[in-house]
């Protein structure tokens, strides 16, 4: 793996740096008794390309996602999305410093060493027209956070790790026929890709690497991870591959996106709504920025590209049926209290009560479709 970095891209790559559109960096409008927030919204759209991707802080130049990848081969009809959760709890230690002065942590340094990783794999994976395979792709993140900077720390633990991260990216190759595309989902730890189809909705293709799998239940806890991009312990990158149908999108996110919601439901929710109020992949990425600043309590990320639609109208009008559905079996017993109305002389147990009936019914309708691409559990696969 000694080998020097990749040659710059060739004129036929698009990619989210290089990529001509209009986008919609600085600062964000400030939280009350904060500054602004740094932010990053992007799209682009050719025919049957529509791409979207997003970047919030939480805290102003304490956040720890990458920005995420998105880039599309026009000449192989192939592209890849990506998205890397520094982990802060694990690595929370300082490991560099800024030419400024300003100290970078440890899970910040790991996000954005497997971020250029994985970009120059997939630079490579086009040239050489190599198989997108895990075992690749691991060795490519091993090698940069080696060669990445890092301290030892002086504080030991089982949970401490070096330049720690999630990643969970997906590679796809469309058909010679343009009506389905072959998708690889690679991944290791909790941030996560989907399949967003017009019929069927959101489903899911990556499991979380916690003892726990259950969507719901991970939203009302926060199990530690048992799989993590780090450089000073072995981890493992999952690997899942599927044929769809096109048209379809193509969503991977970190939990900043999906885990701040009140049902597994709401996310896909959250992008069918704001797909029907955009008229442009660009003002889509900037109502989905708009959306998740105003409920995560986490750095946020996120990167979607449909594929098949002829323009973006066609894709807004395709998801009409899906978002109308989806919309009658979310709202159907909605407690007030989730809306702030929990009206007046409510019992506090009874509304939790409430919600609770209200999560698990919406999930037990939810949960078949959303469920349908799930890899099986390790002991299930064994």
């Amino acid at each position: 793996m000694n080998q020097p970095p990749p040659p710059p891209l060739p004129a036929s790559w698009s990619a989210a740096a290089t990529l001509p559109p209009a986008a919609g960096p600085g600062p964000g409008a400030p939280a009350p008794g904060r500054g602004p927030v740094p932010q990053l919204y992007w799209g682009f759209g050719r025919g049957a390309v529509q791409a979207v991707s997003v970047w919030t802080e939480r805290v102003p130049g304490r956040g720890e996602d990458a920005e995420p990848f998105l880039c599309h081969h026009w000449d192989s009809t192939q592209g890849l999305l990506g998205v890397f959760d520094g982990s802060g709890g694990a690595g929370a230690a300082p490991a560099w410093q800024t030419p400024d002065g300003t100290a970078r942590t440890g899970a910040w340094v790991g996000a954005r060493a497997a971020r250029l990783a994985t970009e120059c794999w997939f630079h490579d994976v086009v040239r050489d027209r190599q198989d997108p395979d895990q075992d690749s792709l691991h060795a490519y993140v091993k090698y940069f956070l080696e060669q990445a900077p890092k301290r030892q720390s002086k504080i030991s633990g089982t949970m401490r790790r070096q330049l720690p991260t999630t990643l969970a990216a997906l590679h796809y190759q469309v058909g010679k026929d343009e009506t389905e595309a072959d998708v690889r989902a690679l991944w290791t730890g909790d941030s996560r890709a989907y399949a967003l189809l017009p019929r069927s909705g959101l489903h899911v293709l990556t499991r979380d690497h916690t003892r726990e799998s259950d969507a719901l239940e991970l939203l009302r806890s926060d199990p530690p991870m048992t799989n993590l991009v780090c450089a000073d312990r072995e981890f493992e990158v999952a690997a899942r591959t599927l044929t769809l149908p096109l048209p379809c999108v193509l969503v991977v996110a970190t939990d900043g996106f999906f885990g701040y919601v009140h049902t597994p439901g709401e996310f896909e929710h959250l992008l069918l709504r704001t797909l029907e109020q955009a008229d442009s992949a660009l003002s889509w990425a900037d109502l989905l920025r708009r959306e998740v600043q105003a409920y995560t309590a986490d750095d946020a990320s996120l990167a979607l590209l449909a594929l098949g639609h002829r323009d973006f109208g066609e894709l807004r009008a395709d998801f009409a049926p899906r978002r109308g559905q989806l919309t009658d079996q979310l709202t159907l017993g909605r407690p007030g209290a989730l809306d702030g109305a929990p009206g007046q002389g409510a019992d506090p147990r009874e509304a939790a009560a409430g919600i609770k009936a209200w999560q698990e019914q919406t999930w037990r309708a939810y949960r078949p479709d959303y469920e349908r691409h799930l890899p099986p559990a390790p002991e299930e696969s064994a």
